[in-house]
Formats: structure tokens, sequence, C-alpha cells
């Protein structure tokens, strides 16, 4: 029983990595999504050169304390080409710990859409121009959308 134990998770850990690719390509091929590794590209760059790449466009989050420093952020964002769009909710509550005290706030929350190439740059403006001490923010890679906008964002926000 030991041996067939044995067995069992030596083939596991060798495929894994084969189960990993069959996996990508049959979504591939579900979803139209084309995925660089399945060519053989062993390392996926930040800026793959097309929106249909899943990961190659983020969705970014950002928190700010009033409507007043949130339209100013976004429109930076915008300006800058950092963002190829930025929506503005308002009335966020957030419950954090802050020095050791838990808090409550009321905030304005920003969704960003942009480059996942252009993280980097757009977290270091938001750390330049944001009043907090530590500003909030968070990406996430799109790994699906409606073809058109994705185009329109990646057009939108140069490399």
């Amino acid at each position: 029983m030991k041996v067939a134990l044995g067995v069992l998770a030596l083939v596991t850990v060798t495929s894994a990595p084969l189960l990993r690719a069959l996996a990508r390509r049959l979504l591939s091929m579900a979803t139209g999504h084309r995925d660089p590794r399945d060519l053989g590209v062993p390392n996926v760059p930040n800026d793959p050169g097309d929106p249909d790449v899943p990961g190659s466009l983020s969705a970014a989050f950002v928190t700010c304390p009033n409507e007043t420093v949130a339209k100013e952020l976004a429109r930076a964002m915008v300006e800058k080409q950092l963002a190829a769009c930025v929506n503005i909710l308002p009335h966020v509550t957030s419950i954090y710990e802050w020095k050791g005290k838990v808090e409550e706030d009321s905030e304005v929350l920003l969704m960003i859409k942009t480059r996942s190439s252009r993280i980097p740059a757009l977290a270091e403006f938001v750390r330049s121009a944001h009043p907090y001490e530590v500003a909030e923010v968070v990406a996430v890679p799109v790994a699906q959308g409606n073809p058109p906008y994705l185009r329109w964002v990646w057009d939108s926000v140069p490399p």
C-alpha cells in the first residue's frame, strides 16, 4: 500500500505542470484567450502586447478620504495616461486596524482600469499624491471581459 501511495504521489508531483498546461490549453480553447505559456514562452512578461492575454490588464483599487480627493486623483491618473478609466464609488465604509486600534471611516473607492505593466507607476503616483500616510493600492489581473472594452483600455494606456 505504501508503494502504491508513493507512486501516486510521484505521478501527481511530476505531472502537475503538465496538468496545469493542459488546463490552460483547454481554457484557451473554450474561451478563445491565448496564454503565452501555451506557446512555449517560459515567462509571461508584464506587458505581453495583447489585451486578450489574461492578466495583461488590471483593475486597481484605491480608497480616498472624500470625493474631492477621489476626483483629483482620478482625473490626474487619466490625464497622465496611468488609467483608461476610473470609477468613483461613494459611501464606502472601511473598518480596519490602525496603530493598535480598530477604526471605522467613510471613504470613497476608486476602481481603476489599466495595463498591468503600469501598476508600479500608478502606485508610485498614488503614494506621492495621496493624503493618507499609507495609501491603499491593490490590483487584480483581468482574466476576461468584453473584447472591445479591453482593447479600448489597452489602447488608452501606453506601455
